[in-house]
């Protein structure tokens, strides 16, 4: 017979009759082998060598044994990330780990590996689960994002921006995206059904080329690991013009003068219009108007460069003035108009003309007066005193002209400029001749002043004030500290430092600390008013310029105080060994004071606000307790039947929310001598001997139940091997072992109180304490039916298979036997009701440990359908003594 097959014969596992015998050898052998399994938690990143776990303690393996066993690691990954200290039996990180690399975006990630011990061989499974940490911050693909939008598009408008990748997982993955400050866009953040975020960018309010012609904007991802971790994407916006602006002339009256007789083509004056739009939406023609009769007849317009010339002949005696109306349109039809005055002159047609040489913008503000900004020079080609040109600054300006040669005039500053009161000047420049009339010249000029680092930052307060109350929470938020720096750009820039300053000993900076950009002044620990009532120190306000300027402020911290000490009674003083009793002599009127109880809180105002109440007394009647000075007195007369023994409980409760209180007890005898008191107050003792004896009693209880418990454990083992050796003496015995079998009950309504019906064989090996119970094939089953054709009659069908074709069937010797028990239960008339364990067997493959109890059901409980719902229990019997001889009818 093959050895395999044997061995399944005499295990009875029924599967293994499927399986090779070198497998059933192997299944042999793993069985002998003792296995666990324990997990560890570790983060990412930890350095070598740190500590993973204590496996010899985890598994409860003994050091020796680790070193005797030859313990070590097996796993299946390239890189060993562990190491077993065999001397230490710990385990210990060996080369760096990277859950992002280990495992990616999959959570939980672990890896796992096995130890092994020889001699005898144990296997015990790790499973090292690999915690994230926030070792990366999101990022973009591209770090630079170019759109172009048209100035027309429409409030609504979409635009997808790039998606940030943050191989973190959990919270430390990317959670949100942020858009820099804008008075245009919007952000509408998304999730995909993967769960990944993605963001648009949407037109809230509708571009103005001419206003802003780029739009530079950030977008940040951000992730929710502490501490946070950001990503940064520049989108560059170029918005494209449109024909939304009409010409504009920079005057609306033009006036010109030119002499009588001038010949044809003689220059008038230009007009000058703008628009805003550039390109072609930017291209302006002018013309005059043809609604003013003949005199498109006399003067003409150049349509590109708005030049007015003569095209005919002017009489001063006939018109002294003419009044040109002067359209400017786009290429959109968008147009606008001035007015041009022409004075008809017989002299003086000539007037003064401004070039300019050098100008230079911006200018420092620390400039000293007399600095040179621009040099222009002025003609006039009239002569005499219509070409004598004289040039001034128009409006009331720190500027002034000084001429060093002939038509040529320097620009120079008149007093110190500051550009905090005014940044840029528009400085127009006359040049007018000595002509009668005269005629000048005008030219703007733009002057932008350049800052300079000479304002200190100045706090909107002299001193801050700010209440914080005790306990708080460190790093809460107490106030803000505001100052503003009249320069701008770098100079304006204002750092917030915390000047360190000690404290009662302790510096500054343990108990606040201030934010360098905002000013937000936060509580670094948290404060106890009853050691520090105020925090005084000064921040100081610096800005970025070169040399930087500063500017200090005081800062009062006042600690508010809580309701965090109970009031603590001084008198009465408690003592446990000695009695302490006030005396009241019998002869004591109403109002006589007994003693007082004193106490005291350590908080402040109405925390430390005491009440004082009488919660118990042995006479309510005779004493009262006064509500604000804690005075016991009597409140009627001491007569001879009040007890000389009085018990008083005072409780003392604060005003503060929630209030906080103590009690004490005040012990008062009634007596006019101390011998009286003395003989009275013997018994007062008896608080102790109650305490004695409550503590006694508790002993006693707890040595009363170690003992049951110890007695039932006895009991319980004892029974164990009593059953082991009954099973023994079964096993030497070659008799087969036959169960109780409980009745089978049904529940034939259907209500679903007694639905299940267990129909079960025990098959146990010869060997029933060390191996498991297997599933057995049941040779006979027996069934309970309702004859529908009788009046309810339970009839027992039996359908047996015959199974005796060996002599020697177990199921034979096993009726056999049972027809033996049998006749030896009819002639004592006494059950023999053998025990058997549960059987073992993990039936849902989870590795718990599941009852699964194998019998045979005999009996059935039916319901009487003509009753009124009452069970009845049938119990199916036939008898079987017709033939004695009858093994099958025994059983």
């Amino acid at each position: 017979m093959d050895f395999g097959k044997y061995l399944c014969r005499t295990l009875r596992w029924r599967l293994c009759y499927k399986l090779p015998s070198q497998s059933i050898l192997l299944l042999f052998f793993l069985s002998q082998i003792a296995s666990g399994q324990i997990r560890y938690s570790i983060p990412e990143e930890m350095k070598k060598g740190s500590l993973i776990g204590n496996v010899a303690l985890d598994l409860g393996i003994d050091m020796q044994r680790l070193r005797s066993g030859r313990a070590r690691i097996v796993t299946g990954e390239s890189i060993q990330y562990t190491e077993l200290k065999t001397d230490k039996g710990i385990l210990v990180v060996n080369e760096r780990i990277d859950r992002e690399q280990l495992c990616g975006e999959l959570t939980p990630c672990s890896f796992s590996f096995d130890m092994i011990l020889e001699n005898p061989m144990e296997l015990h499974h790790v499973t090292v689960e690999v915690l994230d940490i926030n070792d990366n911050s999101p990022s973009f693909h591209q770090h630079d994002m170019k759109l172009t939008i048209g100035e027309s598009a429409a409030p609504g408008a979409r635009f997808v921006l790039p998606t940030a990748n943050d191989p973190d997982v959990g919270v430390n993955g990317l959670q949100d995206y942020q858009l820099s400050a804008n008075e245009n866009f919007i952000l509408k953040k998304h999730s995909n059904t993967d769960g990944r975020k993605y963001a648009e960018m949407v037109l809230e309010k509708p571009l103005d080329r001419e206003q802003d012609p780029r739009l530079s904007l950030k977008l940040i991802a951000v992730d929710g690991g502490t501490p946070q971790k950001s990503g940064t994407v520049n989108i560059d916006i170029s918005v494209l013009d449109a024909n939304d602006n009409s010409p504009v002339f920079n005057q609306s009256v033009y006036k010109a003068t030119v002499l009588e007789n001038a010949a044809k083509g003689t220059y008038i004056t230009t007009v000058n219009a703008t628009d805003a739009d550039i390109g072609s939406n930017g291209l302006i023609y002018y013309s005059i108007s043809k609604m003013q009769g003949n005199i498109g007849s006399i003067f003409e317009i150049n349509k590109t460069t708005g030049v007015i010339f003569l095209s005919g002949e002017v009489d001063f005696e006939k018109a002294k003035k003419y009044e040109i109306r002067i359209d400017a349109t786009d290429q959109g039809a968008l147009t606008d108009s001035s007015k041009v005055m022409v004075d008809v002159i017989d002299v003086n047609d000539n007037p003064p003309v401004i070039n300019v040489m050098s100008f230079t913008s911006p200018v420092s503000e620390d400039s000293p007066p007399g600095t040179t900004i621009g040099i222009i020079n002025v003609k006039d080609l009239d002569s005499g005193d219509n070409g004598h040109v004289i040039c001034r600054i128009e409006q009331n300006a720190p500027f002034k002209i000084k001429s060093n040669l002939r038509n040529y005039y320097n620009l120079v500053t008149d007093t110190v400029l500051d550009r905090e009161s005014v940044s840029d000047y528009n400085i127009t420049v006359v040049a007018t001749d000595a002509g009668m009339p005269p005629l000048s010249t005008k030219r703007t000029f733009h002057l932008k002043v350049s800052d300079v680092n000479d304002n200190s930052p100045v706090f909107s307060q002299g001193v801050y004030n700010a209440f914080v109350a005790e306990n708080n929470s460190p790093g809460v938020s107490l106030l803000t500290v505001r100052a503003k720096d009249s320069d701008e750009n770098q100079n304006a820039r204002i750092s917030y430092i915390l000047e360190d300053t000690n404290m009662g000993g302790f510096s500054i900076t343990e108990h606040v600390s201030v934010n360098a950009e905002n000013g937000v002044i936060h509580a670094v620990r948290s404060f106890d008013y009853e050691q520090i009532k105020q925090l005084v120190f000064v921040v100081k306000a610096q800005d970025g310029g070169s040399p930087p300027l500063s500017n200090n402020v005081t800062v009062k911290l006042m600690i508010q105080d809580q309701n965090d000490n109970p009031p603590q009674v001084l008198y009465p003083v408690q003592t446990g060994g000695s009695l302490v009793a006030e005396m009241v002599p019998r002869s004591a009127d109403v109002g006589y004071l007994v003693t007082k109880v004193v106490a005291v809180d350590v908080d402040s105002g109405q925390n430390a606000w005491l009440s004082y109440k009488l919660q118990k007394a042995t006479d309510r009647a005779l004493f009262e307790v006064g509500l604000q000075n804690g005075e016991i007195r009597t409140i009627r007369q001491v007569t001879d039947k009040d007890a000389v023994k009085q018990r008083l409980t005072v409780i003392v409760e604060d005003n503060g929310q929630p209030s906080r209180s103590a009690t004490v007890i005040v012990n008062v005898a009634v007596a006019d001598s101390f011998p009286e008191v003395l003989s009275e107050f013997t018994d007062f003792t008896h608080d102790k001997e109650y305490n004695d004896n409550l503590t006694f009693y508790l002993v006693l209880a707890l040595a009363v139940v170690s003992f049951l418990f110890i007695t039932c454990l006895v009991v319980i083992i004892s029974v164990k091997i009593y059953r082991w050796r009954q099973s023994r003496i079964l096993y030497h015995s070659n008799l087969p072992v036959i169960p109780y079998y409980p009745p089978r009950y049904s529940d034939t309504l259907g209500t679903g109180t007694l639905q299940h019906v267990y129909n079960y064989e025990v098959c146990r090996t010869t060997d029933s304490r060390k191996s498991d119970c297997k599933f057995g094939r049941a040779v006979s089953q027996n069934v309970l039916i309702m004859d529908p054709s009788s009046t309810g009659t339970m009839q027992r069908i039996q359908n047996e298979k015959s199974i005796l074709d060996e002599p020697d069937s177990p199921l034979e010797v096993m009726k056999i036997y049972r027809w033996r028990q049998s006749r030896i239960l009819y002639h004592s008339n006494l059950p023999v009701i053998p025990y058997y364990p549960p059987r073992y067997s993990d039936t849902l493959g989870t590795g718990t440990l599941q009852h699964v109890y194998n019998y045979e059901v005999q009996n059935v409980l039916i319901m009487d359908p003509s009753s009124t719902g009452t069970m009845q229990r049938i119990q199916n019997e036939k008898s079987i003594l017709d033939e004695p001889d009858s093994p099958i009818e025994v059983s």
